[in-house]
């Protein structure tokens, strides 16, 4: 199975990082949190990447670039301008970096990479959120739903997409972006599984994923929600970095994998 990750935004709220990177590269215990993520996934068997690159793409990609070379021990010989490889520490990661535009939104930017994910089911993700939520039971949950999006329901104050959903249901009937009508009790936590007839809800690079598309969903039936009372945390400020390199130096990094389990 293959993960999405929106890797392409401006990060405003994190002017002071994302001046110089993409926010997806703001690092964690010296270690982007795009790593972060992909680290995760990696620990439930799920170690093909798309990643849906934008603003200073290039910066991913030298990343990427040089991710073996950085993580092996090498001899460089000067004098043959060779280089030997000696021990790989790096992940068994396939990652495409896809360019999906400047100023794309994030359902544009999933449009764009649709011809690198075939007719199978794929996880979808934000560059900028880590979370222990069980990747094999969210997958489990979503086959059993029989919809055609399952997103992560988190129990947070704030800001971020907010919808109706009981104590023991699991199928949402309505969805809105940033209501301005108080909290809710359950937000979107990203943590996407999706079917790829989701893309035919996207019509162009001006779309907002969070809008039309999953409002559209859950009027149709067609968005299920997996509850997650766990740990789950975006980086969208200063103060959520310096957050996240607390709990890190703690020892009490929640997203961090302590065991490799498999996704199904």
């Amino acid at each position: 199975m293959k993960a999405v990750i929106l890797a392409g935004g401006l990060g405003t709220r994190i002017s002071e990082e994302s001046g110089v990177r993409p926010k997806p590269m703001v690092e964690i215990a010296g270690k982007p949190i795009l790593w972060h993520i992909m680290k995760y996934y990696s620990s439930y068997g799920i170690n093909d990447f798309v990643i849906c690159c934008g603003y200073k793409s290039y910066v991913i990609k030298e990343y990427f670039s040089r991710y073996c070379l950085n993580n092996s021990d090498v001899t460089f010989d000067m004098t043959t301008n060779s280089i030997d490889v000696h021990k790989q520490n790096a992940e068994p990661w396939k990652v495409t970096l896809v360019d999906t535009g400047y100023n794309t939104m994030t359902g544009g930017r999933i449009k764009r990479v649709k011809e690198y994910l075939g007719s199978e089911t794929f996880c979808m993700t934000y560059g900028d959120g880590v979370s222990d939520v069980n990747i094999t039971d969210l997958i489990s949950f979503h086959r059993t739903q029989g919809t055609l999006a399952t997103l992560t329901a988190v129990q947070q104050p704030g800001r971020f997409g907010a919808f109706n959903l009981a104590e023991q249901d699991t199928r949402i009937n309505h969805f809105h972006e940033k209501p301005s009508g108080g909290d809710m009790p359950w937000i979107n936590g990203g943590y996407f599984v999706l079917e790829p007839e989701v893309l035919d809800y996207i019509t162009d690079d001006e779309t907002t994923w969070e809008r039309e598309p999953m409002e559209y969903l859950a009027k149709q039936g067609e968005l299920s929600a997996y509850k997650h009372t766990g740990f789950w945390q975006p980086m969208d400020t200063l103060r959520d970095k310096m957050y996240l390199e607390e709990l890190w130096a703690a020892g009490k990094a929640a997203w961090y994998p302590k065991a490799t389990t498999t996704a199904l």
